[in-house]
C-alpha cells in the first residue's frame, strides 16, 4: 500500500500551496510539506532515537507543524498521539501514561503544566513545541533525497485517538494506515474532493476530525486546507468567503453561532459546494437558513473508531429526510440487530454496527474492550437506530448514554466516577439536558452523605480541578435519593424525562 502521500503530491505538483496557516499566514507547499518529513524522520531519528511503530505524544493547538509531523509518520511509520489539551492536568497524565509514547512534543504551557509529571520517575524525553515550529522554519526548503526503507503494513496505526468510553476511563482507538486509506476513499466517492479543493479547518487536532473528516482526504487528493487555531464565528464566517473555501465541516453550534453574525446576510459564499455537519442533529430551522443562503448542509455520521466518515445525507435530502444521519458510505457496511445480535426489521430500532476496511482493529492494550466492541466481524456502534423503507438511517437514542455538548463527545461515566471521589457524595448521576447554545449540557444529580452540608459551587470547583471545561456538568440538582429501577440501578431514564420539570 502507498502510504506517502505527500511525497506523491511533492512530485506531481510541488509547488501547489498544500496548507496554511491562518494566525501567522506562514504556508507550505507540498514540496516543502515533504521537504520537513523528510527532515523530521532523520531528526527524529538522530536526536531522540525514535524508531518505526514508536509513539509520539502531541500537546499543541493547530499548527502546520501536526502535519509535518503526519507526513515524518507516513515515511517512516511512527505513530501520533495527539492529547486534548483541554483536559485538565491528572487527565493528560493519564493519558500519557496509558500510551506510554517516546517522546512528548509540546507547547509551553502544557509543558509547565505537567512538570511534576515529567520529573517523576517517568522522565519521558520532551520536545518544545516552538522549537519544532523554528524546525520547519529552518528546514522546509531543504530538499532531502534520502528514502526510508521501512516496512509499512497497512493495519500499523499512524494514529493512536483517545476516546472517553462507558467505563469512565478513555481507551485509545488504533487508526491505520488502511483506515486512513479507505476513509479518504469513502469520503471522496460521497463528497467532492479533488485536487481543486479548498477547505477552512477549525476542528481541533486532539479529535478525529481535525483529522481525518477533510484534512487527510484533502492531502490523499492533493488540496489545500487553511488551518485555524481556535473557532471564532466571525473570523471562520470571513476565511470562507476569503479564502474560497469548496468544503467546510461543522457542528450544528458552530454554524448557529455563525448564522448569528451580523455579517452572515452580506458574505458570499459562493464557492461552497456544501457544509458537511456531525456530532449532533441540526434543526431544520437552521438548515433552511443555511439553504436560503445558497449553502447545501450535508449531515452525516461518523466514529474515531471507524472511518470516521460513515454515512452521509444528500443535501436535496435535508429537509425531507429531517433527522436522518443518511445511507451509509460506499464501503461501509450497516445491520441492525437486536439484543440478541439479530437483525430487526425496517421502522424498528436496533444497535447499529459497521464493518469494512475502515473499521480499527481494537484498542490500545485493552484486549477487554476491543473484544466487547465487536460481534465477530461487526463493530458495535452503541446507537440505537431505525432504517426507513427507503433505506434512510434515523439515530434513535444513544445506548452508552452518551450526549454531545458542542460537538464534544460527554460520556457520564467519566464524571460521575469524578464526582463518586468526593467526599460529601454517596451516589450521582449525569444526564445531558437540552441547552440552546451548547444543544446539550450535563446536569449531575446527586445524593449527598448524612450531614453533609456541600453546596453547588463547593462541587462544581472540584470538577473544574479534575475535568474538562466541557466535561463540567452546568447544572447540581441534590435530591435525598437518586430514583431505581427494579435490579437496584440508577434510573437514567426517569431522571432524562424529569430533567425539564426539575428547578436549578
Amino acid at each position: 500500500m502507498q502510504t506517502d502521500w505527500i511525497q506523491k503530491w511533492a512530485t506531481y505538483s510541488p509547488d501547489r500551496i498544500a496548507l496554511k496557516e491562518h494566525e501567522t499566514g506562514r504556508n507550505l507547499t507540498y514540496l516543502q510539506l515533504n521537504n520537513l518529513g523528510q527532515q523530521l524522520v532523520t531528526w527524529l531519528q538522530q536526536r531522540f532515537e525514535i524508531q518505526a511503530k514508536d509513539r509520539i505524544a502531541i500537546l499543541a493547538e493547530n499548527s502546520l507543524a501536526h502535519v509535518a509531523l503526519f507526513s515524518a509518520a507516513q515515511k517512516a511509520n511512527f505513530t501520533l498521539v495527539p492529547i486534548n489539551y483541554r483536559l485538565s492536568t491528572p487527565e493528560i497524565e493519564f493519558l500519557l501514561k496509558d500510551a506510554n509514547p517516546s517522546l512528548l512534543i509540546a507547547e509551553d504551557r502544557f509543558l509547565q503544566a505537567l512538570t511534576p509529571y515529567l520529573e517523576s520517575p517517568v522522565s519521558l524525553e520532551t520536545w518544545a513545541w516552538k522549537d519544532l515550529e523554528a524546525f520547519c522554519d529552518q528546514r522546509k526548503d531543504q530538499l532531502c533525497q534520502k528514502r526510508f526503507p521501512i516496512q509499512i503494513d497497512e493495519d500499523d496505526p499512524v494514529f493512536l485517538l483517545y476516546t472517553s468510553g462507558t467505563t469512565g476511563f478513555p481507551k485509545g482507538a488504533l487508526y491505520t494506515h488502511k483506515m486512513l486509506f479507505w476513509n479518504s476513499v469513502n469520503t471522496s466517492i460521497s463528497l467532492i474532493i479533488n485536487s481543486e479543493s479548498r477547505t477552512i479547518n477549525c476542528m481541533p487536532f486532539f479529535h478525529t476530525g481535525g483529522w481525518n473528516v477533510l484534512l487527510t482526504p484533502f492531502l490523499h487528493h492533493g488540496g489545500y486546507t487553511c488551518l485555524v487555531k481556535k473557532f471564532e464565528a466571525e473570523a471562520v464566517l470571513n476565511l470562507l468567503a476569503e479564502e474560497k473555501a469548496t468544503l467546510f465541516m461543522g457542528v450544528p453550534t458552530m454554524l448557529n453561532m455563525m448564522a448569528a453574525e451580523p455579517s452572515f446576510h452580506y458574505t458570499s459564499l459562493s464557492s461552497l459546494y456544501y457544509i458537511i455537519v456531525g456530532g449532533e442533529p441540526m434543526p431544520i430551522p437552521l438548515i433552511e437558513l443555511w439553504h436560503d443562503k445558497g449553502v447545501p448542509i450535508r449531515q452525516g455520521y461518523g466514529m474515531t473508531e471507524v472511518g470516521p466518515n460513515l454515512t452521509s445525507l444528500h443535501q436535496d435530502d435535508a429537509v425531507r429526510k429531517k433527522g436522518s444521519i443518511g445511507r451509509s458510505n460506499f464501503y461501509v457496511e450497516t445491520r441492525i440487530v437486536d439484543a440478541n445480535g439479530q437483525p430487526v426489521p425496517q421502522n424498528t430500532a436496533g444497535e447499529l454496527q459497521l464493518k469494512g476496511p475502515m473499521v480499527t482493529p481494537g484498542y490500545w492494550q485493552n484486549p477487554e474492550a476491543t473484544q466487547q466492541a465487536f460481534d465477530g466481524p461487526w463493530f458495535k456502534t452503541g446507537d440505537r437506530v431505525r432504517e426507513d423503507e427507503e433505506g434512510y438511517l434515523f439515530v434513535v437514542d444513544r445506548i452508552k448514554n452518551m450526549f454531545i455538548s458542542g460537538g464534544e463527545n460527554v460520556y457520564p461515566a467519566e464524571i460521575e466516577r469524578i464526582l463518586l471521589s468526593h467526599q460529601d457524595i454517596l451516589e450521582a448521576a449525569v444526564v445531558g439536558v437540552p441547552d440552546e447554545k451548547w444543544g446539550e449540557v450535563g446536569r449531575a444529580y446527586l445524593c449527598l452523605k448524612e450531614a453533609s452540608s456541600c453546596e453547588a459551587a463547593q462541587i462544581l470547583k472540584f470538577c473544574h480541578e479534575r475535568l474538562a471545561k466541557f466535561k463540567v456538568p452546568k447544572q447540581i440538582v441534590f435530591l435525598s435519593e437518586l430514583p431505581k429501577n427494579d435490579t437496584g440501578k440508577i434510573d437514567r431514564k426517569v431522571l432524562k424525562s424529569s430533567a425539564n420539570t426539575i428547578q436549578d
